[in-house]
């Protein structure tokens, strides 16, 4: 018997990944969930884990670099109603992990809530937002956050307070495998306010960043006091291309997949970045990426 055989309603195999990433490259996940709740997560989770199956988030596939064979595992997708939901309390809001923060930044702007402004322009969804403690120049995620509901792989649920979360650059404390949903604190402000600056934000992205193309937001991390973009267009490499993968003649720390390219090539225009910057700069840079 299958190990999804009760579970053949939200379970899939052979789905291609390419279509759900923004960099629109990778092989097929070998199994594709979409639990519809959180106790048939919860049974999920336990079958993969007694059956030895590697497990993998994906939120909206920004980030993300699925290598060309794909992924010998079970890609666990958090949608629907129970994952996406939205509450709003005043300036209290809770939602589950799988909203889309772009959307929950525009729902906020228009109720006159301030606090995610910072985020405007950065592709995801809230759990993987809050995983790598999403943001940039105008802030980061982590300074609205006050609780996160969490689920690790023995199907355990946990809720992790403000005083026990600790957010550092692209990430956090938290190891449970799963994040489930968040409250987010923000503050009442004068709605047009806020819409200016989400727009003022939004517009500074869109005119210094590849946003149009296939890329997956910043390659590598800013090592500590200097930008990995400026390294990267100081050491003459934008435009530099491996098969169809090309650093964006934009912003350096992005690459642009173009058509006919694959993952491999990628990674290749990765490692020659790291070395080419290592050499010239004797900087070690770290991706910020995550490679499946």
């Amino acid at each position: 018997m299958n190990w999804y055989a009760d579970f053949a309603e939200i379970v899939k195999s052979d789905v291609p990944l390419a279509p759900l990433t923004w960099f629109g490259l990778g092989g097929p996940a070998k199994y594709f969930v979409e639990p519809a709740s959180v106790e048939q997560l919860h049974a999920v989770v336990v079958r993969l884990r007694e059956n030895d199956i590697p497990m993998y988030i994906l939120g909206a596939g920004a980030d993300l670099l699925v290598r060309d064979a794909g992924v010998n595992g079970a890609v666990l997708r958090l949608r629907g109603p129970v994952f996406e939901s939205v509450q709003i309390d005043g300036t209290l809001v809770t939602a589950g992990a799988g909203k889309d923060v772009q959307r929950l930044v525009l729902e906020t702007t228009r109720l006159g809530l301030a606090g995610m402004e910072c985020l405007a322009g950065i592709p995801g969804t809230l759990g993987g937002e809050i995983r790598m403690n999403a943001g940039g120049a105008f802030g980061d995620i982590s300074s609205v956050v006050q609780s996160v509901t969490v689920m690790d792989t023995h199907g355990q649920l946990f809720t992790r307070q403000r005083e026990d979360l600790v957010f550092e650059y692209r990430r956090c404390n938290i190891t449970a495998k799963f994040i489930l949903g968040a409250t987010l604190q923000l503050a009442e402000d004068d709605p047009q306010r806020v819409a200016d600056k989400v727009k003022e934000i939004w517009m500074y992205k869109k005119n210094s960043q590849p946003l149009s193309e296939h890329s997956a937001g910043c390659i590598f991390k800013n090592p500590r006091g200097q930008s990995a973009g400026k390294l990267i267009d100081q050491a003459g490499l934008k435009g530099t291309t491996v098969g169809g993968a090309e650093v964006s003649e934009r912003h350096a720390n992005f690459i642009v997949a173009h058509p006919g390219a694959t993952t491999a090539d990628v990674l290749a225009l990765i490692d020659k970045i790291k070395a080419t910057v290592a050499d010239k700069f004797a900087v070690q840079l770290e991706t910020e990426v995550v490679v499946w």
